[in-house]
């Protein structure tokens, strides 16, 4: 790498004026300002975009722009970068836990569960016990690493922090992609920006309270201790240090395998790629990880692997699976279509953005060519598995520290060899006069030229990705957000719910949808076959009577209908409001039922015993 130069050093950063501070400060007072105005009481299809006060827009543009002025100028230290990336997380990952009175996300809710359930039984179980929730048990690491946590912190439950949890698991992320940046280069204006880049990027939403959030972060620690202890040079420099740096490759590869299934094969392919570079030719991290993950697959994780096996064969190769359309899988209204949208968006113009940096950026593609195997290496993923039609968005999580580096680099101005700065020095020495007397005549040219079009158009780009960021990221929370008159009618009803009865209930998108899943089963009508919903809409108290007729004593049979229900039907292109009133309105007259509790975010009832008196 001798051969290569960066972009010009960082300078000192004695004496030079505090102004940077002036547009972070200004941006975080107009967040806190619009944090204060802005009502979530009463979401429409657009999520928080519409609700926030237009402060917050402000805010953020004042932060990008700040952001860009500061970085691109070599006088700033990297401390004003960072500051203006923290602020960063700030405004777009802790806005929701600032102004939700509860956590986000049905499946946050359903890990709160798992951990529950793990401290109630006091240890792992099978599937003869706890059905299909059993996976969790084989897969423990994070859930067993919470448990230990939520002890540690004498909290009654998890729910008291996880509405954080996007901000914490963000923040986890920060050290190790500063590893891998520099790793290609120093300049700090290419690093910072691509940091910004892949945070505003990380729009998938994986960064909930969830294995996946801690096991991505592991793999980008992986991933950077491989890029700068297992190349040629790093294992010459010192042979005796790999066998330190293997025992934490070691416990990094341990702590994924354990904790979340698609996240090791992910990294197998990671680390196959990097092979494919001289550079990398090392195969303890691969055969290592290889080794764990089979090892897990053959012991803990067999009897979830022995029974989805043939499903997960038959999925090779079925790539439409992960565009799939139809029922419960299509955008529906205006809000849900304009946020996908801008999600699609995004990711489109993050990797042309990408192409755009590995075609101009000759220099540093070559510089930077492990990390480009590495950003193209989740690809294939495509055809091993559907996974639940969310392998598109995995693989662009997976994609995106080697993309944003390269959408960075699109931004920045060129890298050269030291050879052409060399000849384009004495080309300029020879026409040293010339410009000279240039600038006498032009007065301000060259401070034009270096406010022109390269500064603009690459600013536009980095505000036009930020702002498209909260629509991609928060557009949806009319169904992800549970309000608390929600959390409070739930859990009326698993307070009061004997073991043995059952839930039903039109999806899972409420909050404690899982809670005593241990002792209480659960039947979301709105998965059944698309015939028995038809059923259920034409025929709805009868029908559903029916369903919830086989429960036995001590156990009864509660209808629950949520907010959160009706948003994730009426958005996925399930069933629409009208619809779901229909059946609403048809189980309260039915003398088969009898309203338990309602209040402004939903309804229960219970289903009334045969042959005996009601109480």
């Amino acid at each position: 790498m001798t051969d290569l130069s960066d972009l010009p050093p960082v300078r000192s950063g004695r004496g030079v004026p505090a102004w940077p501070g002036v547009p972070l400060l200004v941006a975080l007072a107009l967040w806190a300002y619009a944090m204060r105005h802005t009502d979530v009481s009463r979401l429409d299809d657009y999520g928080l975009v519409s609700a926030l006060h237009p402060a917050f827009w402000a805010g953020l543009a004042v932060l990008t722009t700040g952001f860009w002025f500061t970085v691109r100028d070599p006088r700033r230290p990297a401390a004003w970068s960072a500051a203006y990336v923290l602020g960063l997380l700030v405004m777009e990952r802790a806005t929701q836990a600032v102004l939700y009175p509860t956590p986000l996300y049905a499946w946050g809710w359903k890990h709160e569960a798992v951990i529950d359930h793990l401290l109630t039984a006091g240890g792992l179980q099978t599937a003869d016990q706890v059905g299909d929730m059993a996976v969790y048990d084989q897969w423990p690491g994070f859930f067993a690493a919470q448990a230990a946590l939520q002890r540690l912190l004498g909290v009654d439950s998890v729910a008291m922090y996880m509405a954080w949890w996007p901000l914490v698991s963000s923040l986890m992320l920060l050290l190790p992609l500063l590893l891998i940046y520099r790793t290609f280069t120093e300049d700090r204006r290419l690093i910072w920006t691509a940091v910004w880049l892949f945070y505003v990027a990380n729009w998938v939403g994986q960064d909930y309270f969830s294995p996946q959030s801690v096991a991505y972060a592991l793999h980008v620690g992986v991933l950077a201790v491989v890029l700068r202890r297992f190349g040629r040079s790093a294992v010459r420099r010192g042979r005796p240090r790999q066998a330190v740096w293997t025992v934490v490759l070691t416990v990094l590869i341990v702590t994924i395998v354990i904790s979340h299934q698609l996240t090791p094969g992910m990294l197998v392919v990671c680390l196959l790629a990097l092979c494919l570079s001289r550079r990398y030719r090392d195969w303890v991290p691969v055969v290592t990880t290889v080794v764990i993950f089979l090892a897990w697959c053959l012991t803990a994780a067999l009897p979830f692997l022995s029974a989805a096996m043939p499903d997960m064969i038959r999925s090779i190769g079925d790539v439409g699976a992960n565009v799939e359309t139809g029922y419960g899988a299509t955008p529906t209204g205006t809000g849900a279509i304009a946020t996908s949208w801008a999600a699609r968006l995004l990711s489109g113009s993050v990797l042309l953005l990408a192409a755009v940096g590995v075609l101009r950026q000759r220099v540093l593609r070559h510089r930077a060519w492990p990390l480009l195997l590495v950003a193209a290496a989740p690809l294939p993923m495509f055809a091993a598995s559907s996974y639940g039609s969310e392998m598109i968005f995995r693989v662009l999580l997976f994609m995106l520290p080697g993309a944003a580096f390269f959408a960075a680099a699109a931004l920045l101005p060129k890298v050269r060899t030291l050879a052409a700065d060399a000849a384009a020095q004495q080309a300029g020495n020879r026409q040293a006069g010339n410009r000279q007397a240039g600038n006498r005549q032009s007065g301000g040219s060259s401070k034009a030229r270096r406010w022109g079009i390269g500064t603009w158009v690459p600013l536009a780009a980095l505000l036009g990705g930020t702002l498209a960021f909260v629509p991609a990221y928060s557009g949806k929370d009319r169904i992800n957000y549970f309000p608390p008159q929600e959390v409070a009618l739930v859990r009326q009803l698993f307070d009061q719910a004997p073991d043995g009865s059952l839930v039903v209930a039109a999806n899972r998108n409420y909050p404690d949808a899982y809670a005593s899943y241990w002792s209480v089963d659960h039947y979301w009508f709105l998965d059944d076959a698309r015939s028995h919903v038809d059923k259920i809409v034409r025929h709805p108290a009868a029908t559903l009577a029916d369903d919830m007729a086989g429960v036995e004593r001590p156990g009864r049979a509660y209808f629950l209908l949520t907010q959160g229900q009706l948003a994730n039907s009426e958005m996925n292109g399930q069933l629409d409001k009208a619809q779901l009133d229909r059946i609403r309105k048809s189980v309260a007259a039915s003398p088969r039922f009898r309203l338990v509790a309602e209040n402004s975010a939903g309804w229960l009832y219970v289903l009334k015993r045969s042959g005996g008196a009601e109480r």
